[in-house]
Order: C-alpha cells, then sequence, then structure tokens
C-alpha cells in the first residue's frame, strides 16, 4: 500500500440514515453524510426554544465540510428551526457533490 493511501472503516453500531446516507446526532452536532463523499453536512444547535413544555432547536449553524478535512468549509450559513436548516443544507450538499 502506498503511503498516501487511506482505510476506513465503516462505524459500527446501529445509526439513522435518511436517503441513503448516516444520519447522527451527539449532543448539539448532527452529521450527515458518507464520509467516503469528498463533504458531509454538519448542523449545529446554537440555541433553542420553549414550545410547550419541550425545548427545540432554534438557530441552526449549516456547514457543508470536506470530510477529508474538517477545517475546510465549503459552505456555510444559518437558519432558524430544525426543518429549514436540515432542508437548505441537503440543498447544499448535493450541489457540492456534483
Amino acid at each position: 500500500m502506498s503511503a498516501n493511501a487511506e482505510t476506513r472503516e465503516k462505524v459500527s453500531g446501529k445509526y439513522l440514515e435518511y436517503k441513503g446516507r448516516p444520519l447522527v446526532r451527539e449532543g448539539h452536532t448532527i452529521c450527515y453524510g458518507d464520509m467516503n463523499e469528498k463533504c458531509i453536512l454538519i448542523l449545529e444547535i446554537m440555541s433553542y426554544k420553549k414550545v410547550g413544555n419541550n425545548e427545540v432547536p432554534d438557530k441552526i449553524l449549516i456547514q457543508v465540510i470536506d470530510s477529508k478535512d474538517p477545517n475546510k468549509i465549503i459552505r456555510q450559513g444559518s437558519k432558524e428551526g430544525l426543518h429549514d436548516a436540515f432542508s437548505m443544507g441537503l440543498i447544499w450538499l448535493e450541489m457540492a457533490l456534483k
């Protein structure tokens, strides 16, 4: 194997998939995408708001990042509400993967 070759193992365990790609949440961070593709989507929940007796995500930081170099941000923005943020992030991710 050459010095530049990388081997990546698939994360073991059970996780959600959406449209054939892994969807994982840890704390305030939601990651969507396949690490073997050139980029992934990161949603960072910045604040919550109270709705009835529940707290729901309010302000969301949206980032499409390079899967090989997480410090390289391809596109970044923010939205209010998880649904709107995820919808926008999906569009940005698909555009970046083309």
